[in-house]
């Protein structure tokens, strides 16, 4: 695959979506994870969205008929939220709600393995986000890859970093995940690649610190839950990545033009999601559709 120049219709197309989202301002149902359920709350609001982070399976059916979109985020993976994952990822099926699931840590644990094949089995799931060990851990439960993935904690494994010498083999390798399961799959690093199984693209966004927060890949699969209401999967995933890989730019400099750290640089980035806006989708934006090599 080669790398093309900006999608500018793209750009265009998906900042127009911001303001489609705060008009609609629509219900963001999230079961995530106790370590970050504060800060998504909040970055679902900044960016339009209204967020409810019910957990409790007595009531999980009733906010999934009443939500734009439902959020599953495994980070903590508590014994008690595992049914209501379920029934959730159930219910979204019946009733056509967007789904997007973050399989946090898949490929470490027995457990984890076995949820999230579970939960991709009874949905429809419309977006999976995480980073390129978890998607590779995904493809290799459903015997799509066979190679061994070496998942390091909630970390991306060190051989998985997406850069300039590896992105050709990984856009192939999402490419095909993604048409194998029916679904969008978003990968986040250093570049972000996302495809739909028919076309691939890349954002060249973002900054290293982003990684120095807990939190960061939470609030962006929520962000991105937030656009599954408003529009198709392929395009929320390209606005949810492009507002938050973007929003960690501007929150860098403006950390740096303070001479402050990462605990300023959370609160900035909430800050630039509440500020971000189709023109700085437009301004600042690398997005890149690629191209099928010859």
């Amino acid at each position: 695959m080669n790398k093309t120049e900006l999608d500018k219709n793209m750009l265009k197309k998906c900042s127009e979506i911001i303001e489609q989202l705060r008009n609609t301002c629509p219900l963001t149902h999230c079961i995530t994870n106790y370590v970050t359920i504060n800060d998504c709350a909040n970055a679902v609001l900044a960016i339009g969205g209204s967020p409810s982070m019910a957990n409790e399976a007595p009531e999980i059916k009733e906010f999934v008929e009443i939500a734009g979109a439902t959020v599953i985020n495994m980070g903590t993976l508590l014994e008690d939220q595992i049914e209501p994952m379920k029934i959730a990822a159930t219910h979204t099926k019946k009733t056509g709600t967007p789904l997007v699931l973050d399989p946090v840590a898949v490929g470490v644990t027995q457990l984890r393995n076995d949820v999230t094949v579970d939960l991709i089995e009874q949905s429809s799931v419309s977006v999976i986000r995480g980073n390129m060990s978890e998607i590779k851990a995904i493809a290799k439960l459903f015997n799509i890859i066979t190679e061994s993935v070496m998942a390091k904690g909630v970390d991306v494994a060190d051989s998985d970093v997406i850069g300039e010498d590896n992105i050709q083999e990984n856009a192939s390798i999402v490419k095909n995940i993604a048409k194998k399961l029916d679904t969008v799959i978003a990968v986040s690093g250093p570049v972000d690649i996302i495809s739909d199984g028919k076309v691939v693209y890349i954002i060249d966004n973002g900054d290293a610190v982003m990684s120095k927060i807990t939190g960061s890949g939470c609030m962006l699969t929520c962000v991105i839950g937030s656009f599954t209401a408003v529009t198709n999967p392929l395009e929320a995933a390209l606005i949810g990545s492009l507002s938050m890989a973007i929003a960690g730019e501007k929150a860098k400099d403006k950390m740096e033009l303070n001479d402050e750290g990462s605990g300023s640089f959370r609160t900035y980035l909430i800050d630039e999601l509440y500020k971000m806006n189709k023109n700085s989708i437009i301004e600042y934006g690398k997005l890149y559709k690629l191209k099928e090599e010859n």
